[in-house]
């Protein structure tokens, strides 16, 4: 393996690290990064799916208390029972719809300009939540994932769903969807997070098995440096991530999106960046 390739392996991976649990998009970053690093190919694609399990690792860690709790629980806590039920329910519609609609998507919205148009969009949402929730903070009924019914999970679910899109953001489209549906911004991200550990996994899981027979052994050593980046800088996004949403909202990242999304879109169109499609 050459240096140069562990060396865009881990940048990769730091990308989808630091990206994964905010609501700016993994999926897109890790296009656009690719892109510059001319980091691409049919191999790349499934990479980039397969290193998410990096970053849903260091989610493990970090509530690896509660995880801990929740499963010597399972037989006898109706509270830590109706919990994996609840993840269950909400993992199944992207986990249904992905494998449906893998294909399509990768061929049709994998590329820098139609990713950069659902930051935007993505964006103008996260607005948009965020200033209905400012103005009538009753909404939000929800303070606990302990407290969601399954058909809360179910919406969150089908919430999550639309992240099957480049450029949406699995988490931006969770927590978004969670606050919309009732969920406090607090119980909102933190189901986010207990939801990606079955949604990375999962995608990880598939991506690699159906695409197997364009590998090789001499592959593993990429995707581990890759993985590895992903839980380094997953595991410190996370932890920030939980500081910061007790005194701010997401607004910043809407703004951030925006902005990221219109520089894709001009600097494409003008040529002063060339993006590989």
């Amino acid at each position: 393996m050459e240096t140069i390739y562990a060396l865009k392996a881990f940048i990769m991976g730091l990308v989808e690290g630091f990206t994964e649990f905010l609501p700016i998009s993994s999926t897109g970053h890790l296009i656009l990064a690719g892109s510059l690093l001319d980091f691409t190919g049919e191999k790349v694609k499934v990479f980039e799916i397969a290193i998410q399990s990096g970053a849903m690792l260091s989610v493990c860690w970090v509530y690896r208390e509660r995880i801990i709790n929740v499963i010597r629980g399972f037989t006898t806590d109706p509270k830590s029972r109706k919990f994996v039920i609840n993840l269950m329910i909400a993992f199944i519609p992207a986990a249904v719809l992905g494998v449906l609609l893998s294909s399509m998507i990768k061929s049709a919205l994998f590329s820098p300009v139609p990713v950069a148009t659902a930051f935007i969009v993505g964006g103008l949402i996260i607005m948009w939540v965020e200033r209905r929730n400012r103005l009538n903070p009753s909404l939000a009924r929800i303070d606990s994932v302990d407290d969601m019914s399954a058909m809360d999970a179910l919406k969150v679910g089908f919430a999550q769903a639309f992240a099957l899109i480049p450029g949406t953001s699995r988490s931006g489209a969770t927590i978004m969807g969670a606050m919309l549906f009732g969920m406090s911004r607090k119980a909102a991200t933190e189901f986010s997070f207990f939801l990606a550990m079955p949604t990375l996994f999962g995608a990880s899981v598939y991506s690699v098995w159906k695409e197997w027979h364009i590998f090789s052994l001499s592959d593993v050593p990429l995707f581990t440096i890759g993985s590895v980046g992903a839980f380094i800088s997953a595991f410190l996004c996370v932890r920030w991530l939980l500081r910061y949403i007790s005194t701010h909202d997401f607004t910043i990242f809407a703004w951030y999106r925006i902005v990221f999304g219109i520089f894709v879109i001009t600097s494409a169109h003008f040529g002063w960046v060339s993006w590989v499609d």
